[in-house]
């Protein structure tokens, strides 16, 4: 075999594992790898990006998207410090990913030479895998070990640093072979006990999250729930796992739980919990489930063994992934007796459908009839993405996601998500809709990335929805501290002109019956298009208005000084 130079090696050894993407910002530490890419751009598009956070949040999507590792590209120091954003949400949000970071060359190493840093120090935490490949003939080992590792058990990031010089050294390395995840199968006898336990139960509730999801296992969880009938919730940020229109659908367990979905959680008498590890988040800050040990029969499924006890000692620990334990469990046998109405699936189904039903909202746009008209109106299989902040929440609660990766959000719960995602969403899917769902401080954390669909020429459509603040913050501010405003206001662009400026369709909406043609002309317009929604400051959350925060918050300090 004729050598080739490490830059070489590597970008072949990533299209024998498939690889179709990879995003990232150039330097001149990977300067080799870029001129690798330009001989393979037919193959593995460069996505080129403005900034590293927005690449590595378009990595972990792509991640997301299809369950290969999505792959990022980072100069040294400062871009591999930008990176470490997504390599967190990947790791909290349990995402596939691989980021290639440069590295100073090996003659110059460990005298903190120009941005060097250890990145198995700096990631030795967070990431799956953090490690250097020294040596140019090793990289196929690397690269099969990297993807293998990311894929399989309970997936995350992996980081490799790449010296300058080993990129740029030869060698005759064959590519490796394509690698899948190492599955995981359910015993045959933890899949009888799971049925017994849910035969017997009168108050069953399955709740379902997580990753190493797909579509066959997704139609295997709604077919499951009818035939057993069994009442289903989604984990927060997983409502796309069953279609949030099935009859057996109960609603999101995460941020503004409904409160009947939270009593049902707590009063369940045998709790199946597929693929979600049962975060804080999830919990209600590990409230709806006692620690360690619950009062409910908790049956764990969840691919990452590692993952079985940690937090909660569950009656069965069963590690497989969701598809391997949905195909093994037979939802005849776990038919059960008669159980009263208000723990059954319809009644759940119910009390989901009068949660999302609209209610008052202050100001001349009302988010609430907002996001029922997109709620009609977008096909079932558009992509909605969205960052953190109070301004999720609407669509979390209303819009009712049709199936499997329809939503991309942070179980991170990291802001700035929204945009890059939605560009990644729109790589791989360029046929479906996609909309960005954002807030006016989220937008900004990421939005210099709207020149990057412009660049790659993407029509996706970015709503912002701008109430001038910090909202989440400045909710939690006049709860605890009322009416001490510190740090939460901001001073925003007219985010439509922003738009026209970058080169994208920019509108503005300052009235509820303004949205649906403006949101309909941006959709129309062949290109990226952002939607300027103006909203009041009151509408601060869904339950109630910024007034009404402060005097609850003003209320609790008197009963503190009584």
């Amino acid at each position: 075999m004729a050598t080739r130079p490490g830059g070489e090696i590597l970008v072949s050894s990533l299209l024998a594992q498939g690889a179709t993407h990879a995003f990232g910002v150039p330097g001149e530490s990977y300067l080799a790898v870029l001129d690798a890419l330009h001989d393979a751009a037919g193959r593995l598009r460069f996505v080129v990006c403005r900034q590293e956070g927005g690449a590595s949040y378009m990595a972990e999507a792509y991640g997301k998207l299809t369950g290969r590792p999505g792959i990022a590209f980072v100069t040294r120091g400062p871009g591999a410090s930008n990176a470490a954003i997504g390599i967190h949400t990947a790791a909290q949000d349990s995402s596939p990913m691989i980021v290639f970071v440069g590295q100073v060359g090996g003659d110059m190493v460990d005298r903190e030479a120009f941005q060097e840093i250890d990145y198995r120090r700096m990631y030795g935490s967070v990431a799956k895998w953090a490690a250097q490949i020294d040596r140019a003939a090793r990289i196929p080992e690397y690269i099969a070990h990297a993807y293998r590792i990311a894929m399989s058990g309970r997936p995350g990031p992996v980081v490799l640093a790449l010296p300058e010089d080993m990129l740029t050294s030869r060698a005759d390395a064959a590519d490796p072979p394509y690698v899948e995840a190492t599955p995981a199968a359910p015993p045959v006898d933890a899949v009888d006990a799971a049925q017994a336990l849910l035969r017997a139960a009168l108050r069953p509730l399955v709740l379902v999250g997580g990753s190493r999801w797909n579509a066959a296992a997704c139609d295997a969880l709604a077919r499951f729930a009818a035939e057993a009938s069994l009442p289903v919730a989604c984990a927060f940020r997983h409502q796309d796992l069953i279609d949030n229109r099935h009859p057996n659908y109960a609603g999101d367990v995460g941020i503004g739980i409904n409160p009947k979905l939270a009593a049902r959680v707590r009063e369940a008498d045998v709790l199946l919990v597929i693929g979600e590890r049962l975060g804080e988040t999830t919990t209600s800050g590990y409230t709806l489930i006692d620690v360690p040990a619950p009062r409910q029969a908790l049956i764990h499924v969840h691919p990452g063994a590692d993952e079985l006890g940690r937090v909660y000692q569950p009656r069965l620990a069963i590690a497989a992934t969701p598809g391997a334990f949905l195909a093994a469990i037979d939802g005849r046998a776990a038919r059960r007796p008669a159980i009263a109405p208000e723990a059954s699936a319809e009644t759940a189904h119910a009390e989901y459908e009068a949660w999302r039903a609209p209610r008052p909202v202050p100001g001349a746009v009302d988010l609430w009839q907002i996001v029922c008209w997109l709620d009609a109106r977008l096909p079932d299989d558009a992509i909605v993405t969205n960052g953190a902040g109070n301004f999720a929440t609407w669509m979390h609660r209303i819009y009712r996601y049709r199936g499997f990766r329809t939503q991309l959000a942070p179980y991170s719960g990291s802001m700035g998500y929204g945009v890059p995602a939605a560009i990644a969403a729109k790589l791989v899917h360029p046929q479906r809709v996609v909309v960005s769902w954002n807030g006016d401080g989220c937008f900004l954390m990421n939005g210099q990335e709207l020149a990057t669909a412009i660049q790659h020429d993407l029509a996706i459509v970015f709503v912002v929805v701008d109430n001038g603040m910090y909202g989440t913050i400045r909710m939690h501010q006049e709860r605890s501290y009322p009416s001490r405003v510190s740090g939460t206001a901001l001073t925003n662009p007219d985010f439509a002109v922003l738009a026209r400026a970058y080169g994208a369709h920019g509108e503005t909406v300052s009235a509820t019956a303004e949205f649906a043609p403006a949101f309909e002309r941006a959709l129309a317009c062949g290109r990226a298009a952002l939607v300027h929604v103006r909203i009041d400051p009151q509408a601060l959350t869904m339950g109630a208005t910024l007034d009404e925060l402060r005097a609850q918050g003003l209320a609790m300090q008197r009963r503190r000084a009584d």
